[in-house]
């Protein structure tokens, strides 16, 4: 079977390595192994230039943990799957949205319910992908620790930064993911969504006013800063009516 799906291992024990590259030769013939690595440092340079569809990644390793090596990749569009002998990182490795985290040893049904719900996302992405063109998605999916959500983008007002987090407010709805703005913005099309200020990207349909002060108020009263380097790429995106001419 041609291998449609590719992933990276990360794992500072070779052994655990090995044993996850059987089950997945034997389980998942559709998921070509590009890379295993040893150590978070040489992971890091591959992973800034290489894009997987599923990452497996350990949590404690020598010099960085696996979570460390996430908040420097903040770009990273793979799937993520924790594979490590340690509960107590649970809840900070729940902030990345990760499609599963599995304890060692692995349980081979868990390990299987979590690659499937990887494969699911990862299948949904190289569709959107697909079918991107001059018109935008007509939905976003939101994970979370529930599942994901479904919204509209055009009825999406803004994205907000919230530490590790993002807040989506829409037309009637308020939405909280754990990931980070920055791979929102990677999805989100930029002739429509513009990245006024580093904690905020908002919809240029959903505008109200550009004040004198440098501020742009949403269509929901909301006021954001707009950074100073930006106000002139943001003007030349609208026509404006000018003075007349002198007769």
């Amino acid at each position: 079977m041609k291998n449609n799906f590719s992933c990276i291992i990360i794992d500072d024990e070779p052994k655990a390595i090995e044993l996850l590259k059987d089950c997945l030769n034997a389980l998942y013939p559709n998921i070509s192994i590009s890379h295993t690595f040893t150590s978070w440092s040489s992971a890091l340079h591959v992973l800034k230039d290489i894009e997987c569809d599923i990452l497996f990644l350990d949590v404690s390793m020598p010099g960085k943990t696996g979570i460390d090596l996430l908040s420097l990749l903040p770009a990273l569009e793979s799937e993520i799957i924790f594979i490590t002998a340690h509960s107590e990182h649970a809840l900070l490795a729940f902030k990345f949205a990760p499609t599963g985290y599995i304890l060692k040893p692995i349980n081979d049904a868990q390990l299987t319910v979590a690659i499937n719900k990887a494969l699911e996302r990862a299948q949904y992405k190289k569709l959107s992908k697909l079918n991107s063109g001059p018109s935008i998605a007509s939905k976003i999916g939101i994970p979370n620790n529930k599942g994901t959500d479904y919204i509209n983008v055009d009825e999406i007002i803004y994205l907000e930064a919230m530490n590790s987090c993002t807040k989506i407010k829409t037309v009637d709805n308020e939405i909280i993911s754990s990931y980070t703005l920055s791979r929102f913005e990677i999805t989100l099309d930029k002739n429509i969504f513009f990245h006024a200020h580093r904690s905020y990207i908002i919809n240029l349909n959903y505008i109200k006013r550009y004040t004198n002060e440098g501020s742009i108020v949403m269509i929901n009263g909301l006021e954001i800063p707009l950074s100073k380097t930006l106000r002139d790429e943001f003007l030349l995106k609208f026509n404006k009516v000018s003075k007349p001419g002198n007769k």
